[in-house]
């Protein structure tokens, strides 16, 4: 096969594709992965641990469920493992971002140029950025190796506007709620406001992406809610949970003059669902995932089994792309299921809400 036919061949797999035939776009990402030439060193390894061909086996998205879930092992994983062979011999450096540690040692995802510069171009085209003018950002989220606190530097950078943030850890946070001092996690919380109470007083900052229990305890800080209602055009939230009566308390009682977005996602499909537009904004919201590289499956988690439409099961979500292949991936959150809108492979979600306990780890949300 000559370069060019090779470079067409894989070329459904570019970030910026918008794939017409699911299948086919999975049969695609399971030979670069599990191709000798193409795969990352940590695929082509498990490949030998597998009890079926990947390449001849997994032909649809139900198979997909026949691979173990390899989340997990990020914890450890060098993350060079990671990047596919296809990149080539010198392949671009990958962006590290990890998970906030809620059920134990963070994980890593790996973010390859091709794949961030395309995120950046859809979250232009988001409900966050439509229809709005560049404004300064205040990023009221985890920072350090969260993925929610730095891909908002590529979006100022090609907008051309400032994005401002705090210094939070969540995993501190975490860690006094679990030994139970909450005197230190309230003292914390107040850390976080008084930064980004200074922030909205001195500067210009139209969009504040934050998590909801940031945005709840912004909401017990008369100051806080005073400059949000006069500088912020809209509040773009997600990584934690909220419910319909906490948005509609936040929304008509404290925020009236803000607009309020959410997405919902995990570290481990690289992005977010996004809210499905035509809802009330006092509905429950539906989210849809960015099917087929992007697929949710909503299970009864001790038979594996989808349940009904309008039930409460658990989310296993998968990730197929150039860069990254995380199928079957049990997450630590129940969801009601919704069927997807025509030519969706999976389902869609609404009212997310963490577990109690998940491998054996106690969950707890924190700030984020």
């Amino acid at each position: 096969m000559t370069a060019t036919a090779e470079d067409q061949r894989w070329k459904v797999l570019d970030p910026s594709s918008e794939p017409t035939d699911p299948d086919e776009y999975l049969r695609t990402a399971v030979r670069w992965h599990f191709g000798a030439e193409t795969g990352s060193p940590f695929w082509l390894r498990r490949m030998e641990q597998l009890d079926f061909d990947p390449l001849t086996e997994v032909r649809t998205y139900d198979d997909l469920r026949r691979f173990p879930n390899v989340v997990d092992e990020l914890r450890s994983v060098p993350v060079e493992d990671l990047v596919p062979r296809g990149y080539g011999p010198n392949p671009p450096a990958p962006r590290v971002f990890e998970s906030g540690g809620t059920t134990g040692a963070p994980k890593r995802a790996i973010f390859m140029p091709d794949w961030i510069a395309n995120s950046v171009d859809r979250m232009l085209k988001g409900p966050q950025f439509a229809d709005r003018e560049p404004s300064n950002i205040l990023v009221l989220t985890p920072t350090g190796p969260h993925k929610i606190g730095c891909m908002y530097d590529y979006i100022a950078e090609r907008q051309n506007t400032i994005k401002f943030c705090i210094d939070m850890d969540p995993r501190w946070v975490k860690k006094v709620i679990a030994t139970k001092q909450a005197d230190q996690a309230e003292a914390y919380l107040e850390h976080i406001l008084d930064q980004a109470e200074h922030i909205l007083a001195t500067q210009r900052v139209g969009l504040l992406v934050t998590t909801p229990p940031v945005l709840r305890a912004c909401a017990r800080r008369p100051r806080l809610v005073e400059l949000i209602n006069a500088k912020v055009e809209l509040i773009f939230w997600g990584g934690a949970h909220m419910t319909v009566d906490e948005r509609f308390v936040l929304r008509h009682e404290h925020f009236p003059n803000v607009r309020m977005i959410s997405r919902y996602g995990s570290l481990m499909i690289l992005e977010s669902a996004t809210e499905r537009p035509g809802l009330s904004p006092d509905e429950d919201i539906v989210y849809d995932p960015r099917s087929p590289v992007v697929t949710f499956r909503v299970v009864d988690p001790v038979t594996g089994r989808s349940v009904e439409y309008g039930e409460r099961g658990q989310i296993v979500m998968n990730h197929v792309s150039k860069g990254m292949f995380l199928p079957n991936n049990l997450e630590r959150d129940t969801v009601i299921r919704v069927p997807g809108p025509t030519g969706q492979i999976g389902d869609s979600v609404s009212s997310p809400a963490p577990v109690d306990t998940f491998a054996g780890e106690k969950v707890i949300e924190g700030v984020y």
